[in-house]
């Protein structure tokens, strides 16, 4: 089969700019494979990162048709039927491009020194002190160790910090990569500093509390990592830890679960003052209140009345139970 190539092609200083090469190929052909052909037999310019051809290194994550993804994973065929029904073009046409979040060097090689900076700054490795066990092995139990697979899986290939939105907008954000690894860190059993790194995760917007919840990050992870699982994860280990008075994201992850339990749904009238203005105790946050209550009110929306929801004690029951399986389960 006849394939058009778009690929975005950037040399350093200048603007980015499509170049389309024509390839004859089989459905059964990776990205990776069609990339090389274009470079050996049409245009050696081409710059791209690659290294083991089977799914192991993650040098050569790359956007295709728009979505990051491995280019040594993905084949013609599976590209070329995603995007053949809406595509009036002749030749099927996939479209290559850098990954984003990054600035690109050359072509679709991009720079990756904040991805590594970010990742060192979650110290995605066993504490030194309980690495130091005299005379023994560090054990674990098989129930320990199956903890550490899923995020042990990542291949740090970029493809989730491309897509993260909340990256794209919080240049603070260390990104999914780095809390999928920071978790590791948290579930396992070898490490002494669980307390402080906790800590580290919940401070600011820079750790997980900067996660938009998109799911980006799990749609292309390779590995089913699931970096949003494990952030979400990290969250419940802080929020078990913490009362109300901790910050303003523990308060409003605390008062939403506790307002839909007394009520079926949220009541906002309660919500702002509970998370903003702490139940009056941040006065700065209760004034920061005043103009949205004031403009609500001119506008007819600030509800001065709260109906619970027909279904408040079924909500009620549910959230209660799987609060108890949770608790039995970690237990």
């Amino acid at each position: 089969m006849q394939v058009n190539f778009q690929i975005v092609r950037q040399a350093p200083n200048e603007m980015p700019r499509v170049e389309t090469y024509s390839i004859e190929t089989e459905p059964g052909t990776t990205i990776l494979d069609c990339l090389n052909r274009i470079k050996w037999e049409q245009d050696g310019s081409l710059a791209f990162r690659r290294n083991c051809r089977n799914t192991i290194c993650g040098s050569c994550a790359i956007r295709i048709n728009g979505r990051s993804a491995l280019a040594c994973k993905e084949h013609v065929g599976s590209e070329v039927d995603r995007f053949s029904a809406n595509s009036t073009d002749e030749l099927p046409t996939i479209t290559i491009a850098p990954l984003g979040n990054m600035p690109v060097i050359r072509d679709l090689v991009v720079d990756m020194k904040t991805f590594w900076d970010n990742l060192e700054a979650v110290e995605p490795y066993v504490s030194t002190a309980a690495r130091q066990v005299p005379e023994r092995e560090f054990l674990q139990s098989p129930a320990e160790r199956d903890k550490l697979n899923q995020v042990g899986n990542c291949i740090l290939c970029g493809a989730c910090y491309s897509e993260c939105n909340a990256r794209e907008v919080n240049p603070s954000f260390v990104g999914p990569h780095a809390l999928a690894k920071a978790y590791r860190m948290v579930a396992d059993s070898r490490d002494d500093q669980t307390e402080q790194r906790l800590a580290q995760y919940n401070a600011g917007d820079a750790g997980v509390w900067g996660c938009t919840r998109c799911q980006q990050c799990d749609s292309v992870c390779p590995m089913e990592v699931a970096p949003l699982q494990q952030i979400s994860q990290i969250k419940g280990e802080i929020l078990d830890r913490s009362d109300d008075q901790a910050s303003r994201s523990i308060r409003h992850r605390k008062q939403l679960i506790e307002l839909v339990k007394q009520g079926g749904w949220i009541d906002e009238r309660k919500f702002g003052l509970n998370v903003v203005a702490n139940k009056f105790r941040d006065i700065p946050g209760l004034v920061s209140l005043v103009p949205l209550g004031v403009r609500m009110l001119s506008k007819g929306k600030l509800p001065l009345d709260f109906h619970p929801s027909e279904g408040t004690k079924e909500v009620r029951s549910l959230i209660e139970s799987v609060q108890a399986f949770e608790a039995e389960s970690q237990g």
